[in-house]
């Protein structure tokens, strides 16, 4: 008979030879995962000995240590320690997402994320060759479905229960006091982008480079006393009510995550300001008849994300409906993609997978693009910038503080699974993950944060005559 087991043998009765009938032959034959971690493990160890190039990689597992790359002074050196076979799996089959997915579930253990990470992007053409059919046709699925079916308003609505509708006690536990979550600026007065690593971080580091860039994104926008702003992304409140208490002004911000809308309005309350800060919980798509030609500002703090490329145009062309005709500007804010690596389409990785569903990250000539089709010409380009140099601070900042404050009982009240202790360190590793996995693409230029500044035909720069 055949039986199905997780080793290779051939057993035979205690019948003597010529005695043996045909069913006394037992053949064991393996465990089909076991063969297909076996082939996962040679594969991945085989491409790691040609892709390993710069930098040292160390991987140790249940059948030895392996050693790839050169050791040099000042080199990135890593040490991977593999805890469950089914790492080789995620590995072959999903590369980068499945490094992910191998890290929460406890799979491996590393000594550094960031330099794993940085490992990977200083080899990443070497990498590509783990690519396998199976992947390829797994990832253009997901990429096709981004560009060709876009961000629906169910589908919208799905995406921010599934990344901001968790907990606000969750990020009030890792973000500043102003609980923006978005890419802070850094000056010589927090030590720069580099600061923390120089001299350690110091109290109020964060708190004071959000603070900074709210107030650089609205004096960007060129806001007065009595001017009325239209924002597209609440997050907790922190531009409106910095806009209405230092800047004088009037705000209408949208958002689609009941639990943002809670938070904010309650510190919007608190802060006296709720009579000239409105929230509203709508998708943009939606803004009222009343909102034509309403509007001084335009602001959107890091909210491109989740538009997804088909809606580019739409989009901007809703900013030009609510922007008056005249003096008037709108700011954006996104994490972009080079133009070398823009696509309208984009498979899924650990950030589309885990953090935000059907996410896309847009370049900053499609944006530009984007603004004067949809605008119709009626917006002239005034600035671009990119920030990506402060966006790794500000995710060492949230680690610290996360590892600080996240603990199994502040959360668990929120997600009654994490009173297991293994999901609770699979729910910890994820957002360290992140922290880490994004810190490395904006440090490796993989990823850039540009900040773009439009203006109406003709109207006036500062005195300048």
């Amino acid at each position: 008979m055949l039986n199905a087991a997780s080793s290779t043998a051939l057993t035979f009765s205690s019948t003597p030879n010529f005695y043996r009938s045909p069913s006394s032959l037992s053949i064991v034959l393996p465990n089909p995962k076991t063969i297909i971690s076996t082939y996962a493990r040679s594969s991945v160890l085989a491409v790691m000995e040609k892709a390993i190039t710069r930098g040292h990689l160390t991987v140790a597992d249940s059948e030895g240590v392996h050693h790839f790359g050169t050791r040099s002074k000042g080199s990135n050196d890593v040490y991977l320690k593999v805890v469950n076979n089914d790492f080789w799996m995620r590995i072959l089959f999903s590369q980068d997402l499945g490094f992910s997915e191998a890290y929460m579930m406890g799979d491996v253990e590393v000594d550094s994320l960031k330099a794993v990470m940085d490992l990977w992007l200083d080899n990443e053409s070497g990498m590509d060759n783990l690519s396998s059919a199976v992947s390829r046709v797994t990832s253009a699925i997901s990429g096709i479905s981004n560009a060709f079916l876009g961000q629906t308003r169910s589908k919208a609505r799905l995406n921010a229960i599934a990344s901001y509708d968790q907990s606000n006690e969750l990020f009030k536990a890792f973000l500043s006091q102003e609980m923006m979550y978005s890419c802070a600026l850094w000056t010589e007065a927090e030590g720069g982008v580099r600061g923390d690593l120089i001299s350690g971080p110091t109290p109020g580091d964060l708190e004071a480079a959000q603070l900074r860039k709210i107030r650089y994104v609205l004096t960007a926008a060129k806001v007065k006393p009595g001017d009325r702003i239209l924002e597209f992304g609440s997050g907790w409140g922190g531009m409106a009510i910095e806009a209405a208490r230092t800047f004088g002004c009037e705000v209408d911000t949208l958002t689609l995550s009941k639990e943002q809308k809670a938070l904010a309005e309650e510190r919007i309350k608190a802060a006296g300001l709720q009579d000239v800060i409105r929230v509203h919980l709508m998708d943009y798509r939606e803004i009222p008849p009343s909102f034509e030609k309403a509007f001084d500002a335009f602001i959107s703090i890091e909210m491109l994300e989740h538009v997804g490329s088909k809606h580019y145009h739409g989009y901007f062309k809703l900013v030009d409906f609510a922007l008056k005709s005249s003096n008037a500007t709108a700011v954006v804010s996104a994490s972009t993609f080079p133009e070398s690596r823009y696509s309208g389409y984009q498979p899924e990785d650990f950030m589309r997978k885990y953090m935000w569903p059907n996410s896309c990250l847009p370049s900053a000539t499609a944006l530009i693009t984007a603004a004067n089709t949809g605008s119709e010409g009626r917006f002239t380009l005034e600035g671009v910038e990119n920030h990506a140099a402060h966006y790794p601070r500000t995710l060492r900042e949230w680690g610290r503080r996360l590892d600080a404050n996240v603990r199994q009982d502040l959360i668990v009240k929120d997600y009654p699974s994490l009173k297991d202790t293994a999901e609770f360190d699979t729910f910890r590793r994820k957002w360290q993950y992140l922290f880490a996995y994004a810190g490395a693409g904006f440090a490796k230029g993989y990823i850039t944060c540009h900040m773009l500044t439009f203006t109406r035909p003709n109207d006036c720069p500062a005195t300048c005559d």
